[in-house]
């Protein structure tokens, strides 16, 4: 029988008609709670025909362990960071994923780090929770300026709520949409420091590459406005977790709103825990019922596809689909 590996945790908590699709298989589903760890999946590895994962370490010591068994891999979602696509490119496994699904999610999750460190959100719930009156005061966002990195589906999908949320919008893409832009009235930065420099708000919307990793750090940092404010519902590893503390406590960044860490989920001691004005959730940026449905669906529609040696809707790598 053909057994599949399911890391995803929203996708197991979350009903929706993906698990009766899924079931209709045939195949044994042995569920984890992930992401799991490269030493997780080593453990697991070499027992499975398809994974179906999520932000799990797929690593060439993975795939090299999962073979020959190991015939193809859906991804749940878009990140593929985590994956050795070229190993599996090379071993000639295919591996899909899911385009278009969570744009509009993780859109309004940047909107609502943005809004809650602007208004100081989350102290003043915790200040009356403690039973005091306690009353900050807040900012507009009104008539900043938002640096947006990264013009894909999320990207554009931020550019529109912050126009309507009066923000002054500047964007960077190296493909840039010249009639999106030109329709929702973007001004174009030519480079990324253009984006540091100008903007009250920097958002991060791109793919982690040895380009982008590491790209916010204490250089980036000190050609930014003081007290910019910086939102991160991209990859942990694009910002440089010593230097973006630093810079909290320093009063250099304003306020740090991310949905990602480096390390996933953090030990009690991350500096990012304890920093001021930080506001940081659990990768759940994707996580509504609806779009983990989208998700799930696509994904699980992948996965049936390549059992069946069909081209999936979405597919990362030019790997013949084979037999399984």
């Amino acid at each position: 029988m053909t057994k599949i590996l399911l890391t995803t945790t929203s996708y197991q908590d979350t009903p929706g008609p993906h698990h009766d699709l899924l079931a209709s298989s045939g195949a044994e589903i042995h569920c984890e709670r992930g992401p799991l760890s490269e030493s997780q999946m080593l453990e697991l590895a070499g027992d499975f025909d398809a994974f179906l994962c999520g932000d799990d370490v797929i690593s060439q010591a993975v795939i090299e362990k999962s073979l020959p068994r190991l015939k193809l891999i859906a991804k749940y979602g878009i990140g593929v960071d985590k994956i050795d696509v070229a190993e599996c490119t090379a071993k000639g496994i295919p591996l899909s994923f899911c385009p278009g699904v969570n744009h509009t999610t993780v859109a309004e999750h940047t909107m609502l780090l943005t809004m809650s460190l602007f208004r100081n959100f989350v102290d003043q719930v915790n200040v009356v929770r403690t039973g005091q009156w306690k009353r900050y005061t807040g900012h507009e966002i009104m008539g900043k300026t938002i640096g947006i990195i990264g013009l894909g589906r999320i990207g554009k999908e931020v550019a529109t709520r912050a126009r309507a949320f009066g923000l002054n919008v500047l964007g960077y893409d190296v493909y840039w949409p010249n009639d999106f832009a030109a329709l929702h009235g973007i001004n174009r930065a030519e480079n990324i420091q253009e984006i540091f420099t100008n903007s009250d708000i920097v958002t991060l919307h791109t793919n982690l590459t040895d380009e982008t990793r590491d790209m916010i750090n204490s250089n980036s940092i000190a050609t930014m406005k003081k007290g910019v404010v910086i939102i991160n519902c991209a990859r942990g590893e694009m910002i440089n977790t010593a230097d973006i503390a630093a810079a909290l406590h320093s009063g250099q960044v304003g306020g740090l709103g991310t949905d990602v860490l480096d390390q996933e989920p953090p030990p009690a001691d991350h500096p990012l825990l304890s920093a001021p004005n930080c506001v940081v959730t659990p990768h759940i940026g994707s996580r509504t019922y609806e779009s983990v449905e989208r998700q799930a669906v696509m994904a699980t529609e992948n996965l049936l596809l390549m059992l069946k040696g069909e081209k999936p809707l979405a597919q990362v790598n030019d790997v013949p689909i084979p037999a399984v």
